[in-house]
């Protein structure tokens, strides 16, 4: 086998890690068996999967409860009757928010916790910008998922959900198919007591055409690579012909927007040198953003956003305020006021959607942009046992109003409170209502203009203080799933290579 494409691309990746896992006796017997054998894949698979069709974790399966018989599965319940909690989603809130309780009631055996994502490992989104830029690498970042359930006390299965049972609390996790359209394991259902879902959101396109043929996004480190490689091939071929910036055009003013112009304008110098003629260019890249509304960042305050406006136009990126994209074609951005913006490369990150997988779980309710309704303590309306947190999710007050931006610090934030509430609810105690809390915000710059502005109060969103916390972010996270000391030693190690490396990666 391969790997397995679509629903489950690293599967080779999966077995290799379940191998180093499984170390009990039973379970070496069963692995050593299964490589002897021209079906690995299919057994490998069925370690994880158990008998296609039927619940993939049956409570009779001893191998799997028993912390003894599994060592993979540190902490799980062997109480039959325990409370299983189903997180599907393994991103920046899903991954915290298993950690967290496995550390918590899965380690006491109050509660199995389960958690579902159709990737091997987890990677940071916030990053994704980073790795487009190529000044870091995705495979120095992403953290194992099976290690993780080993480290906190919980189970990991591959899959993606495409239904949902309410009345029998079963979600339905789509059939693995693998790259050579074979299926290792059929459609297979999951019983909950609480189901959290924490999938995340992806682009809105606004039906724009062209969009999906010509426009790239950035919502895995697939699309990240693949922007980085067409970036990369395009300056070396522009270094062939007469020397002309490479034109690159971003669709969207919000964070991922301005987070990726920042990190380009950083790094512009080094992607020139791919072309010999295009080094001799003033303006290698020319970097265009286009925002349908009157101004960048809606979720800053107006002070924020128009500070760092100007910090991008000093930089040399042509802002366009209220401007709409009418077509994306393959050599140019039509606007909606008729004006042509000639685009050799165009990434789109104008808004999010809820994937369209929450249309199809019509039990629930969703707003206009197809993100489940939940109330302040994270409960969707129509069903006390479902939470959802994240982008997939609009927190909303009694009166209506949205309570949480869609940024990775407000899922954080998310998933620190339900761990919480949940524990809480498990001794029978009420849930604790979300408060988001504005810790700073992001503020372009490295060494010079708003990111060294330590004039604004402590509770702006500009200056040293923004940088502090936007880097604090990621280090909480990962103190999270890896503890202090680890994070500690991973930053370090981060840093002392990059002293001696070229800052950009191109290749």
């Amino acid at each position: 086998m391969t790997g397995l494409a679509g629903n489950f691309p690293y599967a080779s990746r999966l077995l290799d890690l379940a191998r180093s896992h499984a170390s009990s006796t039973t379970s070496i017997a069963a692995w050593s068996g299964a490589m002897q054998t021209s079906t690995v894949g299919t057994a490998a698979l069925a370690y994880f999967l158990g008998t296609p069709g039927q619940d993939f974790l049956p409570e009779d399966d001893e191998r799997r409860d028993k912390p003894t018989s599994n060592p993979a599965w540190p902490g799980a319940c062997t109480d039959t009757t325990s409370h299983r909690i189903v997180i599907v989603g393994g991103g920046a809130g899903g991954l915290e928010l298993a950690a967290r309780l496995g550390d918590g009631v899965g380690r006491r055996g109050e509660a199995e916790v389960v958690l579902i994502d159709p990737m091997p490992a987890h990677l940071w989104k916030p990053l994704l910008h980073e790795i487009a830029a190529g000044t870091r690498s995705p495979h120095e970042q992403a953290l194992d998922y099976l290690q993780q359930a080993r480290q906190h006390h919980f189970r990991f299965h591959p899959g993606r959900i495409e239904g949902l049972v309410r009345h029998r609390r079963e979600i339905w996790l789509a059939p693995l198919i693998d790259e050579e359209g074979v299926e290792m394991a059929a459609r297979r259902q999951l019983r909950y007591d609480t189901l959290v879902i924490a999938i995340g959101a992806t682009d809105d396109d606004f039906n724009t055409p062209g969009v999906r043929r010509h426009a790239i996004s950035l919502n895995s480190a697939a699309d990240a690579e693949h922007f980085r490689s067409r970036l990369l091939s395009l300056c070396a071929g522009a270094g062939q012909d007469a020397a002309r910036p490479v034109q690159l055009v971003i669709v969207g003013g919000g964070t991922t927007g301005v987070e990726f112009a920042d990190e380009l304008t950083g790094a512009v110098e080094e992607i020139a040198s791919c072309g010999y003629l295009l080094r001799q260019v003033g303006e290698p890249v020319k970097i265009r953003m286009i925002e349908a509304s009157d101004r960048l960042l809606a979720p800053l305050p107006a002070e924020a956003a128009e500070r760092i406006h100007r910090e991008l136009v000093r930089r040399g990126i042509d802002v366009r305020l209220n401007r709409r994209v009418a077509e994306v074609r393959h050599d140019s951005v039509l606007l909606g006021n008729g004006e042509i913006l000639a685009a050799d490369l165009v990434v789109w990150t104008a808004g999010i959607r809820g994937p369209e997988v929450l249309a199809s779980l019509g039990a629930l309710d969703t707003n206009e942009r197809q993100q489940l309704l939940v109330r302040t303590t994270l409960q969707t309306f129509r069903d006390d046992n479902i939470f959802a947190i994240g982008d997939c999710a609009n927190c909303v007050s009694s009166e209506g109003d949205t309570l949480a931006p869609p940024l990775a610090r407000a899922a954080q934030q998310q998933a620190k409170l339900l761990a919480h509430s949940l524990e809480r609810r498990l001794a029978g105690k009420s849930l604790i209502p979300f408060r988001y809390r504005e810790h700073g915000a992001l503020s372009p710059g490295r060494n010079e203009g708003p990111a060294g502005d330590t004039s604004r109060d402590r509770n702006g969103v500009g200056g040293l203080f923004a940088r502090l916390s936007y880097w604090m972010l990621y280090r909480r996270h990962l103190a999270v799933l890896l503890g202090g000391m680890r994070t500690l030693l991973m930053t370090v190690g981060e840093w002392l290579p990059r002293r001696a490396r070229p800052r950009l990666k191109l290749h």
